[in-house]
């Protein structure tokens, strides 16, 4: 199997290796050809988003509009905050000039002429890689106005690498905008998306790293041969990040639709000890988690694991054993999202901090049987509330997990707990006849 992102070359990284390999020559090829036809080769290729949403990239590009006197802007989102998550930095360090190349592809195509490339804030040693990358290509001319004297025409587009301050909410494309232009990273309302009002009010495009580094092999082989890899309604190759309980972690580039047991076992070398499968969280640490005994024949792609009751995300994939606490597994997990909302809106910045300490009670041995229905029931009031996903991804881990696994919940509380009134009335607080605890 060819690999597209990540290819096996030595020193894929220099750029004497990059160029000896075919390097720009796709945008060279891609100068040849109208803006509209390389979005409608990108759209044909069924190319989809691998930051999350698995949108039609193509299609994406097709918001940007025609005619504008606005300048057009490009952000290429590697912030990779999601726990479980770590493919964009194998990018940026092992093949930057493919992205680079394909920064270049992508803004002729849609007309703009600036690239910003966040990175989050704790990825300092591949920011450096990024950095040293993008100056090389400027001494070379591949990036800035000399491009107009190497490849020839009028077309040019400068780079930018963004370092962000380390807060997950910059993942949220609005948040990163905001990030970009020196504002707190609320999430925006939308409409307006950003195709219309983006960065400074200019028309932007955002794309995830790993989707626009398999643009220049689209250019380069045709739409027809990258269609053809893989699920036809999610093709291409994907980073498989696997991590947990597998003898060999790491990342995996497979064709889409590859069975999820097979990236376990085959490629991630099986559990230690032979253990049992308890878990597989498949895209990142937000995605509805998967029991370990309805595995077969869950495919690794956006619609097989929408049918299978989860989501493809960041194809981060979390194995857990037989002998994990999968009520540890999501306290710490709530307690990420706890900590990462910005606080903009009342149901996630309330209710992360509800299901946590539902969650940390029922750790402490004090939960009942009502903390258990209480914990979905707040995951529900999240869901669909906020102005981001931010609230999908802190209510779906707590919500499946729950009723995926309800006996280990039910297992750790009791019919009732007995508690102290903790907001006792004002009057009250210094008296010496006690408050009676309650039941719940």
């Amino acid at each position: 199997m060819e690999k597209i992102v990540l290819p096996d070359i030595p020193n894929f990284d220099k750029i004497d290796t990059y160029l000896a390999n075919g390097g720009f020559s796709a945008y060279r090829k891609a100068l040849t050809q109208y803006p509209d036809d390389i979005i409608d080769q990108v759209k044909k290729s069924g190319l989809r988003g691998r930051g999350g949403a698995a949108f039609s990239a193509g299609l994406k590009w097709s918001f940007m509009p025609k005619t504008t006197d606005k300048p057009k802007y490009l952000c290429v989102n590697g912030d990779e905050s999601e726990p479980g998550s770590f493919k964009d930095r194998q990018i940026f360090e092992y093949n930057p000039f493919q992205l680079i190349e394909g920064i270049l592809i992508t803004c002729y195509a849609i007309g703009a002429k600036t690239c910003y490339i966040y990175i989050r804030g704790e990825y300092h040693k591949w920011v450096k890689f990024m950095e040293k990358a993008v100056e090389t290509a400027y001494e070379k001319g591949f990036v800035g106005e000399k491009m107009k004297e190497v490849f020839g025409g009028g077309f040019f587009c400068d780079i930018h690498v963004h370092k962000g301050a380390g807060a997950y909410i910059c993942g949220e494309e609005s948040s990163l905008m905001n990030s970009i232009e020196g504002k707190r990273p609320y999430p925006r309302v939308k409409p307006p998306f950003p195709a219309q009002n983006g960065l400074w009010g200019n028309p932007t495009t955002i794309n995830n790293v790993e989707t626009i580094t398999n643009v220049p092999a689209i250019i380069n082989k045709g739409w027809e041969w990258y269609a053809s890899i893989g699920e036809p309604k999610h093709p291409g190759t994907i980073l498989f990040g696997v991590s947990g309980h597998v003898n060999k972690p790491g990342v995996y580039e497979l064709p889409s639709g590859t069975l999820l047991t097979d990236i376990i076992y085959s490629y991630a070398g099986g559990v230690p000890g032979n253990k049992k499968i308890k878990c597989v969280i498949p895209g990142g640490s937000s995605m509805p988690p998967l029991r370990g005994d309805q595995l077969e024949g869950v495919k690794m792609d956006a619609e097989s694991l929408r049918m299978a009751g989860s989501a493809i995300g960041t194809g981060g994939i979390m194995v857990m054993d037989e002998d994990t606490d999968l009520v540890k597994v999501l306290a710490r997990i709530t307690k990420f999202y706890y900590h990462e909302s910005c606080g903009q809106c009342t149901p996630c910045r309330e209710g992360t901090g509800w299901m946590l300490k539902l969650l940390n009670r029922i750790l402490r041995g004090e939960g009942s049987t009502k903390d258990v229905e209480l914990l979905v029931s707040v995951a529900n009031n999240i869901e669909g509330n906020t102005v981001c996903a931010l609230g999908e991804a802190a209510a779906w881990p707590v919500k499946f997990m729950v009723t995926r696994f309800r006996d280990e919940f039910e297992a750790r509380v009791k019919e009732s707990a007995a508690r102290e009134v903790v907001n006792k009335v004002h009057s009250m607080r210094r008296t010496v006849n006690p408050i009676s605890p309650i039941n719940i």
